[in-house]
């Protein structure tokens, strides 16, 4: 491991104390790695089961790996079966513990972890916007989000201020998993010891404050907010969350309790690595007091006009033995959104709900978004294809498929979906986006190796 600066280790000395021996030995061991498998996709596993050595107690889904483990190169991780995740950054997610219906905001949300574990949670219901103010960042949220087959969600990218003056009291639930200075990942990430200064903890607390109070306003009387770190020090941990009650009379911590990891009394938890089975991490669960009702809102979405209903409506009946869902039009595509949509006037909005497809001339045809979802499994045409076919289509390629039905098709691995193809005359067609074609991107942007 890169050597630890002077000034951390003395920093370190000063808050463990006695423990600090066990800490520093904890940090020169190999980085903890997790996965997050999807509600109703854990048969996944059987893919790679010797990787997956043991549960983690706090997330619902949650799966220590083996370090060498190769689960983000298994076309499933395309197909959204699972989530690449460091253990203890499952944790402030599983706090905040959505409930249903409810309007909640990832504030900080890049590269979506933690907001594909909300949307795990509420399981389709209620509304989850996620935000990213940093526009590539913000991409990789959405792509995602996608990927996990989210149909809830509203992807933004905007300074938390900028979001407060829009939706004032609007949600009930809060997460700020906010920009910090990173001692927490010294083991996944050494190179961030290079980065860090004895001043990174002062100027991280600042960014903090502002988002924290932004997110103060953005929160209904009677919710929950959880702010969460993946640093150790207090300045940014306890210090922050003090100073920020100190400004807002009307919140105040609360108590918790998670499996694994103990009781928090204070309403505030350290996770450090000596001590639990993960990375460093921080979080404490904030209540602000009273409360208010949901206030009434409109998306400001149109309806689609009646040439283009009448080709969405025409698809979904030749190709689905579902209902059609509801559809509101955003540009040429059409979208499945959350009942509840924020009025999304001013805020620079990458995704709204589901994208159910686009309407071309003289025909609808369905998105990627559309297959990885929930929606799919009402698909007419379905064909399973094997492990060396999923790897060829996840790079563009085409296939015979012989007695298969013209039409458009959904391709299943393992029962599970992985893209619509259109058939015509045996052929499958390739119709998966050219962007997220294995041979097109570096793999690693999404295995989400941050750990978050």
């Amino acid at each position: 491991m890169t050597e630890l600066k002077k000034s951390f280790i003395e920093n370190m000395n000063g808050m463990l104390k006695e423990e600090a021996s066990r800490f520093f030995s904890a940090m020169k061991e190999a980085p903890t790695r997790g996965i997050r498998v999807r509600s109703g996709y854990e048969g996944a596993l059987s893919a790679f089961p010797q990787d997956v050595i043991g549960a983690v107690p706090w997330a619902k889904g949650g799966f220590y790996l083996s370090a060498g483990s190769m689960a983000g190169q298994h076309p499933y991780h395309d197909m959204g079966a699972h989530y690449l995740q460091e253990p203890s950054a499952m944790a402030p997610a599983a706090l905040l513990m959505p409930r249903e219906g409810e309007r909640v905001l990832d504030l900080c949300a890049a590269p979506g972890g933690k907001t594909t574990q909300l949307a795990d949670y509420m399981r389709g219901s209620g509304l989850l916007v996620a935000n990213e103010p940093v526009q590539k960042r913000a991409l990789v949220l959405s792509r995602n989000v996608e990927r996990m087959g989210v149909q809830n969600a509203v992807v933004i990218s905007e300074m938390p201020q900028k979001i407060a003056e829009c939706l004032p009291e609007f949600f009930d639930a809060v997460l700020v998993d906010a920009p910090c200075s990173g001692e927490g990942m010294f083991r996944r990430h050494p190179e961030a010891i290079a980065e860090w200064t004895e001043d990174s903890p002062r100027l991280c607390a600042e960014r903090q404050s502002g988002i924290l109070d932004a997110a103060a306003k953005m929160l209904r009387a009677g919710g929950r907010l959880v702010y969460s770190t993946c640093t150790y020090n207090e300045i940014e941990n306890e210090g922050t969350v003090l100073s920020f009650l100190a400004r807002h009379e009307d919140f105040h911590l609360a108590p918790f309790a998670l499996e694994g990891l103990g009781t928090a009394g204070a309403g505030y938890m350290h996770i450090f690595p000596h001590k639990v089975r993960g990375e460093g991490h921080f979080m404490a669960l904030i209540i602000k007091d009273g409360e208010s009702p949901h206030r009434a809102h409109s998306s400001g979405l149109k309806t689609p006009d009646k040439e283009s209903a009448g080709l969405f409506q025409a698809f979904w009946r030749e190709n689905f033995t579902s209902a059609a869902p509801a559809a509101l039009m955003f540009g040429r595509s059409l979208l499945s959104c959350p009942a509840d949509m924020p009025p999304l006037a001013g805020l620079h909005v990458l995704r709204a709900g589901l994208t159910l497809g686009e309407i071309k001339p003289g025909r609808f045809e369905p998105s990627h978004a559309l297959a990885l979802s929930a929606l799919s499994g009402a698909a007419k045409r379905k064909y399973e294809v094997t492990l060396p076919q999923a790897i060829a289509c996840q790079r563009g390629e085409s296939f015979f498929a012989d007695g298969a039905e013209n039409g458009w098709t959904l391709l299943t691995l393992g029962g599970l979906p992985l893209m619509f193809s259109k058939c015509v005359d045996g052929q499958m067609k390739n119709h998966y986006p050219k962007g997220l074609r294995v041979s097109n991107r570096a793999r690693d942007e999404w295995e989400n190796d941050t750990g978050v």
